[in-house]
């Protein structure tokens, strides 16, 4: 994490977007209440907001009890508020946020599958809803804006957003745990909200763990492999990052140091008596482990008879969702389970569990954190936490034990805590037992290392990060932006081939003239590409040159007798014409091969699904048949043991589509076309066709003024983009029909003349 600096002079206007709107409004009598919320996001973005004239965008709640001047008046203070609000009717806000949002999406995230309906019909609100967001963002935003989106709810406003802004800078924050890719997969609308998600510039998770989970989710459902933090899609490069929330520290501070909540702080404590605190602040949800922190309370009363009257358990619930008969439910199995405990734990000084169902003041929350000797934070699963960060900040004192459940996103960045498996009820119960017993000395130690870090890593510097990091985001895809990537109109391309006396074809073969099979062996020559290859070696003036990572035996088995030049193993054997003798472009050092084949021999025989192809001077692992995470995986691992195994030979490894090659340092496709270029004439022009890595180095010896093409979405060097081999084909047609016109008029020019 970046540490603070100053952010005060950015320049971008910032664009807010968020399911909810920092500012609650409702009736009062004839007039408009306001209420502030006070969470994590609006304090953390209330900078963000405040500056320029930044908006913020989202749902304000249903209105329906407003009149039409109290409406009136509300757009104005929304005006000067610079919020904009997103108005849905109560029926789809319900369908949108608590059928699908909050129904499905927020346990599947949260790996609570029993809480899923069996069946889910607001998919469709959800689009809709997604839909509106993006026209009204879309309306106040301009493509020099930096646009920030906001958790689960609106997972498919980037895609709807880039659709409608193809150059904004997008950046999405999810503010709850990305599941596994197995947990993921459950979801029928799957891979709606990864695409929709890939609309964004830059995408942000509290953790690396969440980061990687959404990676290999895209890599199973998708096919699209992350390079680290990075995802090429859609001719785009996509940034991944772990941002933790942070809290504002120095508020908290600031309250506990306030004498007013030091006083309250002690009468908390000198109404329990000489029992010594553990304190729970939870949102009553079903994620945040309640009944089994219970549990752990009771084991602990269990197994140490003598903890009844010297251990208070203070449990602060405070209210959610409370329209929703799940909710309701969770309450009253809480409050049930609160009554049994207390009914067998209580002895005549009180009772063990002081149970507070309600809302407290910041004043207040912060009186309990110092006045409670270990905090219990212990969900079954949490996209961070932030109460965990808040009992950190407001102990100025130094003191106090922090048990916190390792599937919490905070447990990633606060290792000095105890941490805890929240499944594990006798685990729970031993921390608990343990914080209670551990001597001061440790208990400083452990809240010093922790008080250090959460009170430089901010709430304000997560905004700024972020911001920052989706500032220059365009900078990656400046390049990107000056390809062709909107589809191109074929014939204007090739109109200006025909004019040119010599015309020099350079084309890749597999993923650019042949789509990839699941092994090299699927994708031979068709009797279309056959004749469509024929006929373009066949024109006058032309030359074609395929150029390829196959081996000799392999292109002379499918393209050998046409009138083309083949060149194999990217370009270290070349063959000028049918019947014409394969020559040697170079002569590298093959002594290493010896001690790579018996490592990729082992991987062929342990991997299903993958192909080892061996040639003249290098090797190609190929993993398209294999499953996309194994194959991931694996080639991965190959590349990791390929690169210390070779460290001292002169051989490069390339991560190829689906292939891991092997060759010797120095020999490409380049060198060929280098070749070519030396000997062509000053009348002729260059197309090149190429779809992966190693045809950049094709493109990048093209001399000026040639003509390049991409096929795919990958980022590249060359002019144009086209989307398949099967336009690659198209474009191939359209030169011979135009280079085949001009000369028909050619020698109709020349037979007039005579």
């Amino acid at each position: 994490m970046i540490l603070p600096t100053n952010h005060n002079d950015r320049k971008d206007r910032v664009i807010l977007v968020s399911n909810r709107l920092p500012v609650g409004v409702r009736a009062s009598g004839d007039k408009l209440e306001f209420t502030h919320s006070s969470g994590g996001l609006a304090t953390g973005l209330k900078s963000s907001h405040e500056q320029g004239d930044s908006l913020w965008i989202g749902y304000p709640g249903d209105l329906k009890g407003l009149t039409d001047e109290m409406r009136l008046e509300l757009e104005c203070k929304f005006e000067d508020m610079r919020i904009v609000p997103v108005h849905l009717t109560a029926a789809d806000a319900a369908r949108y946020c608590q059928g699908m949002s909050n129904g499905v999406l927020w346990p599947l995230f949260h790996y609570l599958l029993d809480r899923i309906p069996n069946h889910s019909r607001d998919w469709k609100s959800y689009v809709k809803a997604n839909e509106h967001f993006a026209d009204v963002v879309a309306s106040k935003a301009n493509e020099s804006d930096l646009i920030w989106i906001h958790d689960y709810h609106l997972l498919l406003l980037p895609s709807l957003l880039r659709k409608r802004l193809p150059s904004a800078r997008i950046g999405f924050f999810l503010h709850i745990p990305f599941p596994s890719s197995d947990i993921f997969q459950i979801l029928p609308w799957r891979e709606h909200v990864l695409t929709g998600l890939l609309g964004a510039d830059l995408i942000g998770f509290h953790t690396f763990g969440y980061m990687h989970h959404f990676a290999i989710s895209c890599l199973r459902t998708l096919g699209i492999e992350a390079e680290i933090d990075r995802i090429e899609y859609d001719g785009r490069t996509i940034r991944l990052g772990a941002y933790p929330m942070g809290i504002d520290a120095a508020q908290f501070e600031k309250i506990a140091n306030d004498p007013a909540v030091i006083a309250d702080s002690k009468r908390i404590r000198a109404a329990h008596g000489n029992a010594k605190i553990i304190l729970g602040i939870d949102r009553l949800d079903y994620t945040k482990g309640l009944p089994r922190r219970l549990l752990a309370v009771e084991r602990l009363l269990d197994q140490r008879p003598s903890l009844k009257s010297k251990v208070r358990f203070i449990q602060l619930a405070i209210p959610s969702r409370e329209d929703v008969e799940e909710y309701q439910r969770i309450r009253a199995d809480v409050e049930q389970l609160i009554g049994r405990i207390n009914g067998i734990h209580a002895t005549v000084d009180g009772a063990p569990i002081h149970y507070i169902y309600g809302s407290v003041t910041r004043e207040q929350l912060v009186a309990l954190y110092m006045a409670a000797d270990v905090l219990a934070v212990t969900p079954l699963r949490d996209g961070m936490n932030l109460v965990a960060k808040e009992f950190v900040a407001s102990r100025a004192d130094g003191d106090g034990v922090l048990v916190l459940s390792e599937f919490a996103g905070a447990a990633s960045e606060l290792g000095e805590a105890l941490l805890v498996n929240t499944y594990d009820v006798d685990g729970m119960a031993a921390a608990l037992a343990r914080a209670l017993s551990m001597p001061e000395s440790e208990r400083r130690r452990r809240m010093a290392s922790l008080r250090s870090r959460v009170c430089t890593r901010t709430v304000h510097d997560w905004a700024n990060t972020f911001l920052d990091a989706l500032g220059t985001s365009r900078e990656g895809n400046a390049k990107i932006a000056t390809l062709a990537t909107v589809p191109i109109a074929i014939s204007e391309i090739t109109k200006g081939l025909g004019t040119h006396k010599s015309l020099i074809l350079v084309l890749d073969y597999d993923g650019t003239l042949v789509p990839f099979g699941t092994s090299p062996d699927l994708a031979a020559c068709d009797p279309s590409l056959q004749s469509l290859l024929r006929r373009l070696g066949q024109l006058p003036a032309t030359q074609v040159h395929i150029v390829s990572g196959r081996t000799r035996d392999g292109l002379e088995a499918w393209l050998g007798q046409l009138p083309i030049a083949l060149h194999a193993e990217h370009g270290l054997w070349s063959r000028v014409g049918p019947a014409e003798p394969w020559i040697q472009n170079a002569k590298p050092n093959a002594d290493w091969k010896s001690r790579v084949r018996p490592l990729l021999q082992e991987y062929l025989s342990r991997v299903p699904g993958c192909v080892l192809e061996e040639k003249s001077a290098g090797f190609a692992w190929h993993y398209r048949g294999v499953e996309p995470h194994l194959g991931a995986l694996h080639a991965r691992e190959i590349r990791t043991e390929l690169v210390e195994l070779l460290a001292q030979s002169p051989v490069e490894v390339l991560a190829g589509s689906k292939v891991i090659e092997i060759r010797p340092t120095g020999v490409n496709k380049g060198i060929v076309v280098r070749a070519m270029v030396e000997s062509a004439g000053p009348d002729a022009l260059f197309v090149a066709i190429g779809d992966d890595r190693t045809d950049e180095d094709l493109f990048a010896v093209l001399p000026p003024g040639s003509v390049s093409f991409h096929v795919g979405a990958a980022p590249s060097r060359a002019g144009y983009r086209l989307e398949s081999p099967q336009k690659v084909r198209t474009l191939l047609e359209q030169i011979i029909a135009i280079r085949s016109k001009q000369q028909l008029t050619v020698r109709r020019d020349r037979l007039a003349e005579t």
